[in-house]
């Protein structure tokens, strides 16, 4: 990747120029049988989607804090990259009543309640279906986020050194992101094209790193498995040998 990558977005960027047509996040829910993979085009076309949709319909930007109530998830990896995109704060299981933006999953749904700004629900089902009906005091991501524009340019240039992040207590800007998840990539031995299978969670920084940023910073690519403990361990290792896994954090 690039030296001169300073945010999560720049990585992002520079992923799709090296080549878009890769591999970037696959993810399984091993609770559902779900399985999905995005190319680093199509993430990044659901980055933008997403950012549109933060930064035109709910009207945040830089210096508005969003609670992340979300699982390790291929979703919730956009909403990442997308708020990185605009400049907004991404709290992952942060304090709903101190956000100026929830995004909620379906087990977090009431929680999310306390938030007095706006809401966004995710039914984190197959295929990203959107809810039967949307739940009391939320919008559907599902529903909303199709008619977003495929091309996202924030309003202000992003401020690398702003917080970017805050998972397990701890805040980091853009740099400081960007130059652990490449500590990281270095310490797991992730390079160009290095295939990544993570089963940790999102609630921490060494699950989200692992499930995401590091590959980033590598050029490589995250398997990213959800409730992995339900797989026997036969199933794991034809999942591996499918999957052509260089490295396994779980």
């Amino acid at each position: 990747m690039n030296a001169s990558d300073r945010t999560p977005a720049d990585l992002l960027r520079s992923a799709l120029a090296a080549d878009a047509a890769r591999p970037l996040v696959t993810f399984y829910d091993d609770a559902t049988g779900e399985r999905v993979e995005l190319s680093v085009a199509t993430f990044a076309n659901w980055v933008a989607k997403t950012a549109n949709l933060i930064q035109g319909e709910l009207s945040a930007g830089p210096g508005d804090r969003v609670a992340l109530l979300l699982p390790a998830h291929w979703q919730t990896a956009v909403w990442l990259l997308a708020c990185s995109s605009v400049g907004v704060t991404a709290e992952l299981g942060g304090d709903p009543a101190g956000a100026d933006v929830v995004v909620a999953g379906p087990e977090t749904l009431e929680a999310g309640l306390a938030c007095s700004g706006e809401r966004i629900a995710l039914s984190l089902a197959p295929l990203g279906r959107r809810f039967p009906t949307a739940p009391a005091g939320y919008a559907d991501y599902a529903v909303e986020v199709p008619s977003q524009g495929d091309r996202f340019a924030p309003f202000v240039p992003v401020d690398a050194d702003a917080p970017a992040l805050v998972v397990g207590g701890v805040e980091r800007s853009g740099v400081e992101l960007v130059a652990q998840a490449r500590v990281d990539a270095a310490a797991l031995g992730l390079g160009p094209g290095s295939r990544l299978l993570s089963g940790l969670g999102y609630g921490d920084w060494t699950g989200v790193s692992t499930g995401l940023y590091a590959p980033l910073a590598a050029g490589g690519s995250v398997v990213l498995c959800r409730n992995l403990d339900r797989l026997a361990p036969e199933a794991f290792e034809k999942r591996v040998e499918s999957e052509r896994v260089t490295d396994t954090a779980v």
